[in-house]
């Protein structure tokens, strides 16, 4: 059996889907995709894959070796790049995700200058407040805020992001500033899904973690829509730092609170492997991290 060519096989399976799309992509027969794929499986003794009459889904053990023989099909096309002296740049498609907002504030930026820098690399973002599987979702990079979860993830630190409360000036002029987190009792608050719960926030104080019930008066699905709400004299709105930074320095809201803010959470480049990662990969984390850094570093 030639290990590498079902390697490819099965990778092209999960990536479209099924074995009719990898059928297509690999102007092989279906027959010969199926039977590669079995062949791959008895000499692993091991499922990859179930199958059902309308879809596949990758077994535990499948989704290892998906990212082992990605990792391996990549060293193999890159170590024939350089033994053909065509090893000068990085190339390939990579796809990435981050929030929506940090995506757009942060990411987006740095990935207009790399493209120009690599004209060879092809980069997908994927902006979105959930978090993408990197497996199931084919994606090679992503962007998170929080504490990890232990898992067979790499990480590379980023920096980090407050949580901080703020309100328009007129707003605060009209109902008085809040001094500590009880003084929230009664005022206005805008809150939304994607950070936290619209019955209470958490603060820290000499050690303790404070939670305040607040009222909201207003939910909204994002941090864009909650920021506008607060600068239009709505009330209180939580946020991450990043999120408010631009109304903060525009003067549209003020921050408040901030002695009671909760440790910053930690921002990271999350990707799988066990620290052999393709070349596209790891130039975009050396280009990006340090532009990423900075850029949240300015903001504070």
């Amino acid at each position: 059996m030639d290990r590498i060519e079902a390697m490819s096989i099965f990778v092209a399976v999960v990536e479209t889907g099924s074995f009719s799309g990898a059928s297509r992509k690999l102007d092989l027969s279906l027959a010969t995709v199926s039977r590669k794929v079995a062949d791959l499986e008895d000499h692993l003794k091991t499922r990859l894959l179930t199958r059902s009459t309308r879809k596949i889904a990758v077994t535990e053990a499948g989704q290892n070796f998906l990212v082992a023989s990605r990792q391996i099909l990549e060293q193999i096309e890159e170590a024939e790049r350089a033994a053909a002296g065509e090893f000068s740049a990085p190339r390939g498609d990579l796809t990435l995700t981050a929030p929506v907002c940090f995506g757009r504030l942060h990411v987006g930026p740095v990935i207009h200058d790399f493209l120009a820098t690599f004209p060879e690399i092809n980069i997908k973002l994927i902006l979105s407040d959930r978090n993408l599987h990197l497996i199931d979702d084919h994606v090679d990079l992503a962007i998170r805020i929080g504490a990890l979860p232990d898992s067979a993830m790499m990480a590379t630190r980023l920096g980090g992001v407050r949580h901080i409360l703020c309100g328009s000036p007129a707003y605060f002029a009209d109902r008085g500033e809040p001094n500590t987190p009880a003084d929230l009792e009664g005022h206005a608050c805008i809150t939304f899904d994607a950070l936290d719960s619209a019955k209470s926030w958490c603060f820290h104080s000499d050690g303790k973690v404070l939670e305040q019930p607040v009222q909201s008066r207003y939910v909204v699905d994002g941090a864009w829509a909650a920021i506008d709400a607060a600068a239009a004299h709505l009330g209180v709105v939580r946020v991450l730092s990043y999120q408010a930074d631009a109304a903060i320095q525009s003067g549209a809201v003020k921050e408040i609170l901030a002695d009671y803010a909760p440790d910053p959470l930690p921002v990271n480049f999350v990707y799988a492997g066990q620290g052999l990662i393709p070349f596209k990969t790891r130039c975009f984390i050396e280009y990006a991290a340090p532009r990423i850094r900075k850029s949240l570093a300015d903001a504070k």
